[in-house]
């Protein structure tokens, strides 16, 4: 490793503030950020069900918070009289009066003078840990997390368990709390910023935990792969030897700018103290547990015993054929199946469950189809690709070029996996690209320029791009097979949509309309 030192993050105390969740009552809290995608409202809900005087402060405005603020409101199981709103603003009194402030992860501790006048700060999270009883799955990583759990989950559930899934995921696992139990498992999908909230704390003990892929994300927050990989090790960082630990196998060239020795993965297996289990794209070395993709792309699986506990290591096939589309998604259900290995499901039930797996909302989600002048076009919805390499999987996760949608905003990333493989002459290159403005998008034209690859236009609205693509689709060259269509940004579009949720939402609806059937 190079001599880059991490930043120091900050470290919470040990256990939370509630001893036991008859502690809320009467207590003053700040939820500080209500936000749009759950997180807040349901810190808000749980606090006041649980009797406690709750302000919800947010820099956004009531107008922009109008959805949120609404579902509230017209709650009429929810007594209101304890609920404060401070909305376009915070003030530092509410923070120094209050006795907890539930933190919303996007918040960054370091030099926030709201923060640091409270007297103790938890997450939606860090609260869920320490009253819940339940086993805890939880995946972090910086590609395929939200299909990961959605396999997961979707797998324990048609597998007979009592599971429960929330998270990063846009479901705060404060609503349904209350359901879990001992025997009820739950999936976490954990953010490295959620992961961070919980330095300290000692309440995340997973029975299994997952890394999928890293890659250089969120740069624009933590400015170095260093910060942001001491973030995700927290997902282990308090395993025993009774837990698994699920870690990538395959190299990450070039994964932190040239600083790292070897692969990411390598250096995970080393620090947990969980029993290692691998996954890779190729067949693994002997000797090596866990999972792995063989030449036709069904999984293998070499581990231990009947639950993965005792016994010899025998090789079987735990996952075949899938619904989803994409190289990448086979990695993502592949980890699943892992998963539902561990919990005590049979192979065959395995495979033959992730066979009827369909996907998630926003990750390459086939949404819709219509003609237009005798050629079918199938439309996929993939807004939840963030990242250049998460666009550039999408690009060729069809057996045919497809038209590609992509661009938005920059975060801080190095955009050439995006440009490289669209001009590659291995890859499969679109048959069209359209792109949404933005300063991802400023940064992408001249490296396409350079590539020699061109675009159909730079545009500032969905409608204005899907328009031009009507009026484009007669052009196209017919054939026998339908045309797709994928909206696969690669960037963010903060200023154009609220998120990424709210994009692919967006491009549905939209779609729909000027598409019709």
């Amino acid at each position: 490793m190079a001599d880059e030192k991490v930043p120091v993050a900050h470290v919470y105390p040990e256990g939370c503030v509630f001893d036991k969740i008859e502690d809320i009552r009467d207590k003053k809290v700040v939820v500080m950020g209500l936000g749009l995608n759950g997180g807040g409202e349901a810190s808000v809900r749980f606090l006041l069900r649980h009797g406690a005087y709750v302000v919800a402060t947010d820099m956004k405005s009531e107008a922009d918070l109008r959805t949120t603020v609404d579902s509230i409101n017209n709650d009429s199981t929810l007594d209101k009289s304890r609920l404060t709103y401070r909305l376009g603003e915070h003030r530092i009194e509410d923070f120094e009066e209050a006795d907890c402030v539930i933190k919303n992860p996007g918040v960054k501790y370091d030099g926030n003078r709201f923060l640091a006048a409270a007297k103790a700060i938890e997450s939606d999270i860090s609260l869920f840990l320490h009253f819940s009883k339940a086993p805890i799955i939880a995946v972090t990583g910086s590609k395929g997390k939200s299909s990961t759990v959605s396999a997961i989950y979707y797998g324990l559930k048609e597998a007979g368990f009592d599971a429960y899934l929330g998270g990063n995921i846009t479901v705060s696992p404060l609503t349904f709390l209350e359901k879990t139990n001992e025997k009820t498992p739950v999936v976490l999908e954990l953010s490295s910023w959620q992961l961070a909230d919980l330095h300290g704390r000692k309440a995340l003990k997973p029975k299994i935990s997952v890394i999928t892929k890293i890659i250089p994300d969120h740069q624009n927050f933590y400015h170095s792969m260093i910060a942001y990989v001491a973030d995700k090790k927290l997902i282990y960082a308090d395993q025993t030897k009774a837990d698994y630990s699920i870690i990538d196998f395959d190299d990450d060239p070039a994964a932190d700018g040239g600083t790292l020795i070897e692969n990411w993965g390598n250096i995970f297996a080393r620090e947990t103290k969980a029993r290692v289990l691998r996954y890779s794209k190729k067949a693994l070395p002997k000797g090596v547990e866990g999972v792995w993709l063989d030449k036709n792309g069904h999984g293998k699986c070499r581990v231990s015993g009947k639950d993965g506990k005792d016994g010899k290591a025998k090789e079987e096939t735990i996952m075949k054929d899938l619904i989803v589309p994409g190289k990448h998604i086979r990695t993502n259900a592949l980890n699943a199946a892992l998963v539902m290995k561990l919990m005590g499901v049979e192979s065959k039930k395995i495979s033959e469950i992730l066979g009827r797996w369909n996907g998630i909302e926003h990750r390459l989600e086939f949404f819709h189809e219509s003609e237009i002048c005798g050629q079918k076009f199938r439309f996929y919805n993939d807004s939840a690709a963030t990242v250049p390499e998460a666009a550039a999987l999408a690009s060729q996760s069809f057996d045919r070029p497809v038209i590609f949608l992509t661009g938005g905003t920059d975060k801080g990333l190095d955009l050439s996996p995006l440009s490289d493989t669209l001009a590659s002459s291995s890859s499969i290159k679109p048959e069209a690209i359209y792109m949404l403005s933005g300063s991802a998008t400023d940064k992408l034209l001249p490296l396409f320029e350079k590539n020699g690859t061109k675009i159909r236009g730079v545009f500032d609205s969905i409608d204005s791009m899907l328009e031009k693509l009507k009026e484009d689709a007669p052009s196209f060259e017919k054939s026998d097979l339908p045309k797709i269509v994928v909206l696969s940004p690669g960037a963010t579009s903060f200023g154009m949509f609220k998120n990424e949720f709210d994009r692919g939402n967006q491009f549905k609806e939209k779609v729909r309309r000027i598409f019709g059937k």
